[in-house]
């Protein structure tokens, strides 16, 4: 194996090229986006350097309480985002049921991936645990903003099909299968698209750093199978949870919509 290309700084200043190629683009086309992206750039940097530092002091000091302490503001986050991205659409009783399907949700799949598929000793060992935490959570949080407005659209705009299928006597469970499932659909197909042209149309971001970090493409294969399918489980039971929980938000005691 040959040893590592480190970036220095002036490096990592060429690659900016590509943010001023984009800008020129869009204020040639006249897209009004260009605080949008030196904004994004800008926050994308700082915020990937503030990790770096504190990734850097984690791994040097591992501890199983800023460990868990890191898993909990990634959740809390992530379920800010999404009620952020909504805010006045989202019920009191739909915003419970988002936060409770994202923390079991992706929780469980990430304990059984770390502690039965991986293996790691000790457990909160942060090398393994934040990383592939970041990457199940952040996969989730897409997964549920998808599922949410579909959700939502759905109810919206199949009112009718759905009052008419309880006055003819059918439960909410009943009323709602359909939007459900579509919803359900919409939610896990990004993920699912991406492993089909995984390997062949690219190389996924995990594999891709772990090779150019020096890792045997075997190690970096293995690792890769095993958090996609981890992910597609996590994106999966998160967004069923709130489906099967949040359609009651939509109804009130009597069954009828509210």
């Amino acid at each position: 194996m040959n040893g590592i290309i480190n970036l220095d700084i002036w490096q990592v200043m060429l690659s900016y090229i590509f943010v001023l190629m984009v800008l020129l683009i869009i204020k040639q086309r006249g897209i009004k986006r260009e605080k949008e992206i030196l904004i994004s750039s800008v926050r994308m940097t700082v915020q990937l350097i503030l990790a770096g530092f504190i990734l850097a002091f984690v791994f040097d000091k591992p501890s199983p309480v800023i460990t868990a302490a890191i898993i909990a503001l990634m959740e809390c986050f992530a379920i800010y985002t999404v009620f952020n991205k909504f805010k006045a659409e989202l019920s009191h009783e739909l915003k419970k049921t988002i936060a409770f399907s994202m923390t079991a949700g992706t929780l469980s799949c990430l304990f059984y991936f770390l502690f039965v598929v991986v293996r790691i000793n000790p457990w909160y060992d942060p090398q393994y645990f934040i990383p592939i935490a970041g990457m199940i959570v952040g996969n989730s949080m897409t997964g549920i903003s998808l599922g949410v407005k579909s959700l939502v659209e759905g109810m919206t705009t199949q009112k009718n099909l759905v009052e008419e299928a309880l006055v003819l006597g059918a439960t909410p469970q009943m009323a709602t299968r359909s939007i459900i499932n579509s919803t359900f659909d919409a939610a896990i197909m990004p993920t699912i698209n991406s492993m089909v042209g995984m390997g062949i149309v690219f190389l996924p971001g995990m594999m891709t750093g772990q090779i150019l970090s020096g890792t045997l493409p075997a190690t970096a294969v293995a690792y890769q199978i095993a958090i996609m399918l981890g992910i597609l489980g996590a994106v999966a039971l998160t967004v069923i949870l709130m489906l099967q929980l949040g359609y009651r938000s939509f109804f009130n005691e009597e069954d009828q919509l509210i």
